[in-house]
């Protein structure tokens, strides 16, 4: 399913998929409805300024509303993937990230990549929820 008011997917997927008691979560940035993205700041020479803090808290506030959609929160996540395109980063992002979960929260692995979709991106997002469909009686 793909959700009104968030950024849409820049390709053909969902943002959310279902699968069983599972939500799949697609990759998720801090890409906004008018694809602006939050973390960036522009001066008026052009110089560039990105946030990895700001970034990381929009990103999982993204996902949040995401689940939101599906009946979900974050608590329910129970794997997440992150992906840095640096792991100078990885400090910054550790500190939001905790702001949200946990050691008793979800299993985590977090990667490096080369590039994201946009030069302003530092982090993407994906994540697994368990979120068990209401029984029937019958």
């Amino acid at each position: 399913m793909t959700v009104s008011g968030k950024a849409r997917p820049r390709g053909r997927f969902p943002h959310v998929r279902r699968a069983g008691d599972f939500l799949y979560v697609s990759g998720t940035s801090s890409r906004r409805p008018d694809n602006t993205f939050v973390g960036v700041e522009v001066d008026e020479l052009g110089t560039t300024s990105l946030d990895i803090r700001a970034q990381t808290r929009a990103v999982i506030e993204n996902i949040a509303d995401l689940l939101a959609t599906a009946g979900g929160s974050l608590s329910d996540v129970v794997n997440v993937t992150t992906y840095l395109v640096s792991m100078n980063d990885f400090g910054g992002y550790n500190e939001v990230y905790a702001d949200f979960f946990d050691e008793n929260g979800p299993a985590r692995t977090t990667v490096a990549v080369h590039q994201l979709p946009h030069p302003h991106l530092l982090i993407e997002i994906a994540c697994v929820a368990y979120l068990p469909r209401p029984r029937t009686e019958g």
